[in-house]
């Protein structure tokens, strides 16, 4: 049994990994004049902070200056991508079943997401987070949290859920945020596998379920509070 949950947002509960890539292609282009390969996605890019892809790119650390132009303008061409698709532009499949069962049973939830602020605010005006989530509690990349994966932003998501993380459950989609997890000591991980291939997670020992639906989690596995529960 466990107490809580965190998720990733991207790639986990907002299936958008394809828009990330398109937009990070295209802006890599600019950079260093040649895109991102696949591999260099998945080991550079998907939850990393800006900061890092962008020093990835260029072969050093940028100035702060340097990471907010760009990062700002890669975002707004992300955003634009999920606005102009907005049929696609909608909560992962079974997520809003999953997040409904998780508010009525008051089990402690939250994100963790290397996203920054504006497009986390984004998110929550688009998915009207705030019907699931305490936006207080909510985990993004500020400018003063290692990307992923370092364990700080689920060692952090944990304490804002007043958990230990051993008593947690963590969705993530990126090969980065699962480490990030486990170094965190997160009791469950579950990955999502909305772009990458089940294969790819059958190899990581952290990872305890592989699942492309909301649905397939197990509720069972959540601890209802005492004070929620029928008498």
């Amino acid at each position: 049994m466990y107490k809580g949950i965190i998720f990733d947002f991207n790639g986990t509960l907002f299936f958008d990994s394809e828009k990330h890539q398109q937009a990070w292609r295209e802006f890599s282009k600019r950079l260093r004049s040649y895109p991102f390969s696949d591999e260099e996605m998945r080991d550079f890019m998907f939850g990393r902070t800006n900061e890092d892809i962008i020093a990835y790119l260029i072969g050093k650390r940028p100035t702060k200056e340097m990471v907010r132009a760009f990062a700002k303008e890669k975002e707004a061409l992300y955003r634009e991508m999920c606005i102009k698709d907005y049929k696609n532009t909608v909560l992962a499949p079974g997520a809003t079943e999953f997040l409904n069962f998780l508010a009525e049973n008051n089990i402690p939830r939250t994100i963790a997401t290397m996203s920054e602020k504006d497009n986390v605010d984004f998110y929550i005006e688009e998915f009207k987070l705030e019907r699931w989530f305490d936006l207080s509690k909510i985990v993004f990349d500020d400018g003063t949290i290692p990307g992923k994966p370092a364990p700080d932003i689920y060692l952090k998501a944990a304490k804002n859920l007043n958990l230990n993380p051993k008593d947690c459950i963590v969705v993530e989609d990126a090969v980065s945020g699962i480490e990030s997890a486990r170094a965190a000591g997160i009791g469950k991980i579950i990955a999502m596998a909305s772009m990458e291939s089940v294969d790819l997670y059958k190899n990581i020992p952290a990872v305890s379920q592989i699942i492309k639906n909301f649905n397939e989690i197990d509720k069972s596995i959540l601890e209802i509070p005492c004070y929620n529960r029928a008498i």
